[in-house]
């Protein structure tokens, strides 16, 4: 008699979950997060920092003021998006427990577990950015993506600048957020000569001051 048992290679029909359709479904999943975060988001002006991860591979960022965290972890989502994008560096400088009473924001261990996600080394470092920045500037070369939130001390800020070029590539995007008409903030691209002229000035304004 005829052997009509199932064939090597073949495979029953129902004797296993329909793994494309299972795919499909995640990618659609995907699509409208994607979609959702590009496009709709709030605030808007966050759009373009999210846009700006999205287009390329970025592994190493750098976040100057967290604030809420809310923005960060978008960012670190759709940043996973790509494959090409992990393992990811993120290193995010803030006050912490040392912000002004009624700035939101968390602990440094709140904001360590709220980050936490698997393709990411989280490192963050407490205190105002020059001072920040004095400490992890050399070991943060190679920074592919730079956030300079609103709402810093404006002299540690201005003094922060002097160490930005040696943590930048030629093909590095910065950001930085600024007061906008139309809304509250909004984010500004610098070019990497942009932030040379910052840091030379911020130069000549340390040395006079000494």
């Amino acid at each position: 008699m005829r052997n009509e048992g199932i064939r090597p290679g073949r495979r029953k029909i129902g004797s296993e979950p329909l793994r494309p359709q299972r795919n499909a479904t995640l990618s659609v999943g995907t699509l409208l997060r994607s979609l959702y975060l590009l496009h709709f988001s709030q605030p808007a002006s966050d759009r373009a920092v999210y846009r700006a991860v999205k287009t390329q591979p970025i592994r190493s960022i750098v976040e100057i003021g967290i604030g809420s965290g809310g923005r960060t972890q978008r960012l670190l989502e759709v940043a996973a998006w790509r494959a090409a994008s992990l393992p990811l560096r993120y290193t995010g400088i803030d006050l912490f427990e040392a912000r002004p009473a009624g700035s939101p924001g968390h602990s440094l261990k709140e904001a360590f577990a709220l980050f936490q996600r698997p393709g990411v080394k989280v490192q963050l470092v407490p205190g105002e950015a020059d001072v920040a920045l004095r400490r992890v500037a050399n070991a943060l070369a190679g920074t592919e993506l730079l956030l300079i939130s609103a709402g810093l001390d404006a002299e540690s800020l201005a003094r922060a600048w002097t160490w930005l070029p040696r943590m930048l590539t030629a093909q590095s995007s910065v950001f930085l957020e600024e007061p906008a008409k139309a809304v509250a903030t909004g984010w500004r691209k610098l070019t990497i000569a942009d932030v040379q002229q910052r840091a030379g000035a911020a130069s000549r304004a340390l040395r006079r001051a000494a």
